[in-house]
């Protein structure tokens, strides 16, 4: 018998139908269903294993799936950058046909791409192909010119490229999904993200979201024609480089804040954002100093049209920080 206080408990088994059925509602389903992609997908093993082949399916697309049993039991180090995505890259190169490849993380909430050559693109190009095709789609349909976009301060360059072809504008943020959330919401916002693979659609959910950066960028591939490599080729070309640095020696996080005052007074006459650390923009790149929230480290780092100006940037930013 039940005792008095005590709830109920529901179970709901309908949430991947729910958000499959929103994410084709913003894709052109016909578009790419007439391609009929092969996609090669790796889900480690994880919760995006079942949505993301279902989606991928919907819209009509061959999946060759990969690390694809929900086991909870990684079939490889889960960070979804290139090191640790052989198996993808492999797979991708070796299936005919083969239009992209997809890596999930285990929450499903950020993407990383492979092109049909197996060549790794990198995550920074998920939230940029993505806003690709949302600013070709609002401007399509006749929406209001002007859209606003919201990204991190640590996020790619290219981000404000394609924003500026389309009139768009991109809100820069702290670090962390719900700092861009909190900027989208009152702008009304088309779309948002991170450079780490992470796509925001408001009218899909308020947090990154593999499936709708899965959905947009098939949707880029269907209309553009091009093969993906061509289209990344086609992309403004930057350098990012990401160094950390350990403050356990010097001091530890009580160090941050001297280094962070530093830096500004260094850089005093380039435009500097201080919303999250110290970003500083250049007419040729940028570089972005904060400490880690979880650990005695600062991360620094820089984007530059060559890897050469980055790493410049990483020293000149550490060396004024005090922190070489």
């Amino acid at each position: 018998e039940s005792s008095p206080g005590i709830g109920t408990m529901a179970v709901d088994t309908t949430g991947n139908e729910t958000h499959i059925a929103k994410v084709l509602a913003i894709a052109d389903v016909d578009a790419i269903r007439t391609k009929r992609f092969t996609v090669v997908l790796d889900s480690v093993n994880a919760s995006g294993c079942v949505p993301g082949r279902a989606l991928l399916e919907r819209l009509g697309c061959t999946v060759k799936h990969i690390h694809g049993e929900p086991t909870g039991i990684f079939g490889h180090t889960p960070e979804p950058i290139e090191s640790n995505l052989g198996d993808l890259i492999a797979a991708t190169r070796s299936t005919a046909g083969a239009a992209c490849g997809f890596s999930q993380d285990p929450d499903a909430d950020r993407l990383a791409i492979v092109d049909e050559k197996g060549r790794f693109i990198g995550e920074e190009y998920t939230l940029v192909l993505a806003a690709l095709r949302m600013l070709q789609k609002h401007h399509q349909t006749g929406g209001q010119p002007g859209a606003t976009l919201a990204a991190n301060l640590s996020t790619s360059r290219m981000i404000d490229d394609v924003a500026k072809q389309f009139g768009a504008t991109v809100l820069r943020t702290a670090v962390g999904e719900a700092n861009v959330v909190a900027a989208l919401k009152p702008a009304n916002g088309l779309m948002g993200g991170e450079g780490n693979g992470g796509v925001i659609l408001p009218n899909i959910c308020w947090v990154r979201d593999s499936l709708s950066a899965m959905a947009l960028v098939l949707d880029l591939l269907a209309h553009d024609g091009r093969p993906l490599s061509a289209i990344v080729d086609g992309l403004p070309k930057y350098a990012m480089v990401k160094t950390k640095l350990d403050l356990s020696s010097i001091g530890g996080l009580a160090v941050v804040g001297p280094a962070l005052a530093k830096t500004k007074a260094a850089f005093a006459k380039e435009r500097i954002s201080d919303v999250d650390g110290v970003r500083i923009d250049f007419a040729d790149g940028w570089v972005h100093l904060r400490a880690s929230n979880t650990e005695p480290i600062v991360r620094i780092i820089a984007e530059g049209a060559t890897k050469e100006r980055a790493d410049a940037l990483v020293r000149a930013c550490a060396k004024a920080a005090g922190l070489e």
